[in-house]
């Protein structure tokens, strides 16, 4: 893995880095808003992949937008070989406090590929996909997973649900950590979820705002997705217990696919 990510550092330049998600993902803002994830949460979500996917052991797996490698982390415990990629610098350099043997990370552009038949099974875990303006990008970095798979192998996508999302939209939000003040604004229109952070700190001289945007994808988008790489739709859940899907009220869209045989 190591060489291939190498390999794809002249690739990963020719993309935009002046993006909302290199910027935003990457600040020690971002960092200090979202520092209180549900640990239990992704570890009980872990539990219950395993036992649904029953992953042999000696399975490699992939965590495709890894963050700051919670869930790695957790897969790795159970004794699989597990590698974490992540475009945000600072997150991996998080995600290596975790390393070993068997777990490691590196940072990579998902919208370049990453490997061909590699992996047993890629994650890509919390909404951690439809950032990008251009819609080819969605394809790329789906084609990526499907070359990165071996014959047979699996992807688990965890997405937001969009109904249930957007009829529980708190529009506006202040919080406060540490003495900087996050004004979050939320709204959406008819293809996406947007999300206006303003940030005032005291050590600035003038507040920052940081604008995240992230796709209203559906089951169907999802299998046009996935069929047009390569990937076939098996089975979709409603939430981190995997229990059944309800367009109106489940509140994520887990999607387990897998690599059309050739």
């Amino acid at each position: 893995m190591k060489n291939i990510i190498t390999a794809a550092i002249t690739d990963q330049r020719r993309h935009n880095n002046h993006a909302w998600f290199n910027q935003w993902f990457d600040s020690s803002f971002y960092h200090q808003l979202y520092a209180n994830r549900d640990e239990n949460e992704a570890a009980a979500f872990i539990h219950e992949l395993v036992n649904e996917l029953e992953p042999t052991a000696n399975s490699k797996m992939l965590d495709l937008g890894c963050g700051s490698g919670r869930h790695s982390k957790y897969l790795a415990s159970k004794g699989f070989e597990v590698t974490g990629i992540d475009l945000a610098s600072s997150s991996i350099r998080q995600a290596k406090r975790w390393e070993t043997e068997k777990l490691h990370f590196y940072r990579h552009d998902m919208r370049v590929p990453f490997g061909r038949n590699v992996f047993d099974i890629v994650f890509n875990f919390f909404t951690s996909f439809g950032y990008f303006e251009d819609p080819s990008e969605d394809h790329k970095v789906v084609n990526n997973i499907y070359s990165a798979l071996k014959p047979g192998g699996v992807l688990v996508m965890d997405y937001i649900n969009s109904i249930p999302a957007e009829k529980k939209l708190i529009g506006n939000e202040e919080k406060e950590i540490d003495g900087i003040i996050y004004n979050i604004n939320r709204w959406t229109n008819e293809t996406h979820f947007f999300k206006k952070i303003r940030i005032d700190n005291i050590a600035m001289a003038e507040p920052v705002e940081h604008i995240e945007r992230v796709k209203k994808f559906s089951v169907d988008d999802f299998q046009n997705l996935f069929t047009a790489n390569g990937l076939q739709l098996e089975k979709v859940y409603g939430d981190y217990y995997l229990n059944e899907y309800d367009p109106e009220n489940s509140p994520r869209l887990i999607l387990i696919a897998k690599k059309i045989k050739s």
